[in-house]
């Protein structure tokens, strides 16, 4: 540890000491090292900037910035007891970041990565995640339940497994219909209770357990279907619909944002952009046969 942060100081001080410095000569490696590395930077920025633990990592950097400045005036004692840490701290991150790294993986092995880099021929097998038809029956039923204040919660899987909160629930997998889902959530009925799993235009699992957000700035007003939901688009990449029980007002949740009190145009385009992400990324590799891409079966 010690010797590490007196390395960086050398390698600041030096060139400040010579003036006759000669340059290291470039090969074209170093220069895709040094890519790879700034993108990797960049991402895990743009990856942790977007979550709660921005806060934390700035405090690391002001870690950081502390112990070369111990390094510089050579405080050893304080850089020993740091080198006895940084064991327990390399530990200490993986925990704290641990849904950061989990998300960030989770990115890396998604189909719609792939798509960009497996030619379009051998993504065939990818179809939208819902049809037009399951829009549309989602939509009716939401909004017909709200008429009536039906609380509901509806999931809708994309590109990350749920399997961890389908198995908090009872398997259903049926086909999606909108009396299915008034029926499910009618007050008083076995199934009512917490949340339905969407998977393609199947209803896979109901009465699920979703995790509860812990975002400090969530609006006092909403209940535990409405944390549920953030907490849920938080940890997976799901689309969340929530009829509220008491307001009958109709609300989602995506990449830990919510959206509240929709109209039924408004809830019908955000289920049309989720429909046409996976084929925006196909056609991103373009079509080999020149033509306009199928429609797919369902």
């Amino acid at each position: 540890m010690r010797d590490f942060f007196y390395n960086i100081v050398d390698a600041i001080s030096g060139p400040l000491q010579k003036f006759n410095m000669t340059i290291p000569s470039i090969k074209w490696t170093d220069v895709i090292e040094i890519l790879i590395i700034a993108m990797g930077f960049y991402y895990i920025m743009t990856l942790v900037r977007n979550s709660r633990a921005w806060t934390l990592f700035r405090g690391i950097l002001v870690v950081i910035i502390f112990f070369l400045l111990a390094a510089l005036f050579q405080m050893d004692t304080i850089l020993w007891l740091g080198g006895k840490l940084v064991n327990v701290a390399m530990i200490a991150l993986i925990v704290v970041f641990q849904q950061e790294l989990r998300n960030a993986l989770e990115h890396i092995g998604s189909r719609k990565l792939w798509r960009r880099i497996i030619p379009v021929g051998l993504t065939r097998g990818f179809e939208p995640s819902i049809s037009d038809n399951t829009i549309n029956e989602i939509v009716r039923a939401c909004f017909e339940m709200g008429a009536v204040k039906t609380g509901a919660l509806i999931v809708i899987q994309d590109d990350v497994g749920l399997n961890e909160y389908e198995r908090t629930g009872i398997e259903v997998d049926a086909t999606l219909t909108r009396q299915l889902l008034i029926n499910i959530f009618e007050k008083n009925t076995p199934l009512h209770d917490g949340a339905v799993i969407v998977s393609g235009n199947r209803v896979t699992f109901a009465t699920c357990y979703l995790p509860l957000s812990d975002n400090k700035e969530f609006p006092k007003e909403f209940g535990t279907r409405h944390r549920a939901a953030l907490g849920i688009s938080e940890k997976s990449d799901a689309f969340t619909i929530i009829v509220s029980e008491e307001t009958g007002k109709v609300s989602y949740t995506r990449r830990g944002k919510i959206t509240t009190d929709v109209t039924a145009d408004e809830l019908t385009a955000a289920l049309k952009d989720l429909q046409n992400e996976d084929m925006k990324d196909i056609k991103k590799g373009g079509d080999p046969d020149g033509g306009e891409d199928k429609e797919p079966s369902v």
